[in-house]
C-alpha cells in the first residue's frame, strides 16, 4: 500500500510528482490503445458492418463516461482532501459513497440497457440494416456497465490517496484479458463457441470483472488503506451530505465533457465539408494529438490531487508549489512531445495515411496546431488545481465560452477566409484563449479567496 503519508509529505516534491504522475500517463495511452486493439479484432474478423454496429455504441458510451467520470473527479477530490488530512475513516465515508452511487446507478443502467436497447437505437437513427447487430452489442455492454462504473472509479479513488500504480496495473491486465479472449471468443478457438458480435463487449465484461478480482485479491494483501474489507463494504450506503458535494463537484465535469464532445461534432461536420481526404487528414492529426493530449491531463490530474491533499493538510501555501510544479512539468513533457511531433511529422501522419498528398495535408494541419497544446495543458493545470478546492462552476463556464464565442464562430469565419486551415486556426486559437481566461481567473481571483476543506 502507499506510504500512511500524503504525496506533499515526500521530502522531494518534484520527485513525487514525477514518481506519480508517470504511471499516471503510461494508463491513459494503455486505455486508449483498449479500444484501438478491441476495434481492430472487430474490424479484421467480423467486417466492415460489425465496426458500423460497434460504432453506433459510440455516443452512448460517452454520456456514460460522462455520468461516471464526473462522479469520480468530484470524489477524488475530496479523498484527496481527507488523506491529506491524514483521515482514514473520512476516506473509507467518501469511498462507500461513491460505491454507492456507482452501483445504483450502473444497475438503472444496466435495466435500461436489457428493456430499452431498442428503442435507443431508434432514437439514434441506427441504419435497420445493422440494426440485428448492433442490438445483441449494446444490450450486453449496458448490461456490464456497473463493472465498467466500478473499475473506473476504484481506479480514480486509488490515485485519490496518491496510489497511481495499482492502477496501472490494472489497466494493463484489462487490455490482456481482452487481447486474448476477444479474438477467442469471436472465432470461436479452443472449443468456445464462435459469440460473433457480442465477444468484444463479453470479453470487456470478463476484463473489468477480472480486474475487480485482481484488485480485491491485491489489495487485501498488500494491506492497501482502500481494501475492500467489512470496514469498507460497511460504508457503502448513501451519504447525503457527501452525495450533494461529489454531485456539485462532478456534474460539471461531466458537462464541459459533454460540450467538448458537442463541439467536436461541430468540427467534423466542417471538415466534412472539404471531402475525403480532409477527413482522413483530420482523423490522423487527432491521433496524434491525442497522444500528446494524454500527457497534458495526466500532469493535469496529479496537480489536482495533489493540491486536494495539501488543501486537506491545512497547507493552503503549497498551491503555488504544486501549480509551478505542474506548469513546469506541462513545458518539459509537453513541449518535448510537441517538439518530437514537428520533426516526426511525416512519419506520424505515415502511420495512419498512405497518400503523399494527404501526408502533406496532415503535416500542414499539425503545423498549425501542435503549439497550443501546451497552452491547452496549462489551462487544464489551472482549472484542476481550482477543481481541487471546490470551484468547479467558473472553470466550466470559461471552458464553454471559449467553445461558443472562440471555437465554433472562428472555425466558421476562418474556413472561409482560410479554407480547410482555418479550421485549425480556430482550435489553436481556442487552446490560447482558454488558458488566458483561466489564468487571469487563477491569479487575479482564485488566488484571493480563503480557501477551505470540503470535508
Amino acid at each position: 500500500m502507499p506510504a500512511r503519508q500524503s504525496l506533499i509529505d515526500h521530502p522531494q516534491f518534484w520527485k513525487a510528482f514525477l514518481i506519480f504522475l508517470g504511471p499516471l500517463i503510461v494508463t491513459n495511452i494503455l486505455q486508449n490503445l483498449s479500444g484501438t486493439v478491441n476495434t481492430i479484432f472487430v474490424g479484421q474478423m467480423l467486417g466492415v458492418n460489425a465496426i458500423a454496429a460497434i460504432s453506433v455504441f459510440f455516443p452512448i458510451l460517452f454520456l456514460l463516461l460522462a455520468f461516471v467520470i464526473g462522479l469520480s473527479s468530484g470524489a477524488t477530490v475530496l479523498v484527496g482532501q481527507a488523506w491529506g488530512a491524514k483521515n482514514v475513516e473520512k476516506v473509507r465515508t467518501i469511498v462507500g459513497s461513491l460505491l454507492f452511487m456507482t452501483l445504483i446507478g450502473g444497475t438503472i443502467i444496466a435495466l435500461v440497457g436489457v428493456f430499452f436497447s431498442k428503442q435507443i437505437l431508434l432514437l439514434l437513427g441506427i441504419d435497420p440494416k445493422i440494426m440485428h447487430l448492433s442490438l445483441p452489442y449494446v444490450r450486453w455492454m449496458l448490461l456490464g456497465s456497473p463493472f465498467l462504473f466500478i473499475y473506473i472509479t476504484y481506479t480514480s479513488i486509488l490515485r485519490g490517496v496518491g496510489d497511481s500504480t495499482t492502477p496501472l496495473i490494472a489497466s494493463g491486465l484489462t487490455i490482456i484479458i481482452g487481447v486474448i479472449t476477444t479474438p477467442i471468443l469471436i472465432g470461436g478457438y479452443f472449443g468456445f463457441p464462435k459469440m460473433g458480435i457480442v465477444a468484444p463487449a463479453i470479453a470487456s465484461i470478463l476484463g473489468f470483472m477480472g480486474v475487480l478480482i485482481f484488485l480485491y485479491i491485491y489489495l487485501n494483501k498488500k494491506n492497501h488503506v482502500l481494501k475492500l474489507d467489512a470496514n469498507l463494504i460497511g460504508h457503502i450506503h448513501h451519504h447525503p451530505e457527501l452525495s450533494r458535494i461529489i454531485l456539485r463537484l462532478g456534474i460539471p465535469t461531466g458537462i464541459q465533457m459533454v460540450t467538448n464532445s458537442v463541439a467536436g461534432l461541430v468540427v467534423i461536420g466542417l471538415v466534412n465539408q472539404y471531402g475525403a481526404h480532409a477527413t482522413a487528414a483530420y482523423g490522423a492529426v487527432n491521433q496524434v494529438l491525442n497522444y500528446i493530449q494524454f500527457p497534458a491531463l495526466s500532469i493535469a490530474i496529479a496537480a489536482s490531487i495533489f493540491a486536494a491533499q495539501a488543501i486537506g493538510a491545512g497547507k493552503s501555501e503549497l498551491l503555488a508549489k504544486v501549480t509551478k510544479t505542474a506548469l513546469f512539468s506541462n513545458i518539459a513533457i509537453t513541449g518535448g512531445l510537441v517538439i518530437l511531433a514537428y520533426l516526426a511529422s511525416k512519419y506520424l501522419m505515415a502511420l495512419f495515411i498512405t497518400d503523399p498528398a494527404v501526408i502533406e495535408l496532415g503535416q500542414q494541419l499539425l503545423f498549425i496546431v501542435l503549439w497550443s497544446i501546451l497552452f491547452f495543458g496549462a489551462s487544464a493545470i489551472f482549472a484542476s488545481i481550482m477543481r481541487a478546492s471546490g470551484t468547479v462552476n467558473v472553470p466550466l463556464i470559461l471552458n464553454i465560452l471559449a467553445i461558443v464565442i472562440i471555437e465554433i464562430p472562428c472555425a466558421y469565419l476562418f474556413s472561409h477566409w482560410f479554407g480547410l486551415q482555418g479550421i485549425w486556426y480556430a482550435l489553436a486559437l481556442t487552446f490560447f484563449s482558454l488558458c488566458l481566461m483561466q489564468g487571469l481567473y487563477y491569479q487575479f481571483v482564485w488566488k484571493k479567496k480563503t480557501i477551505k476543506v470540503l470535508v
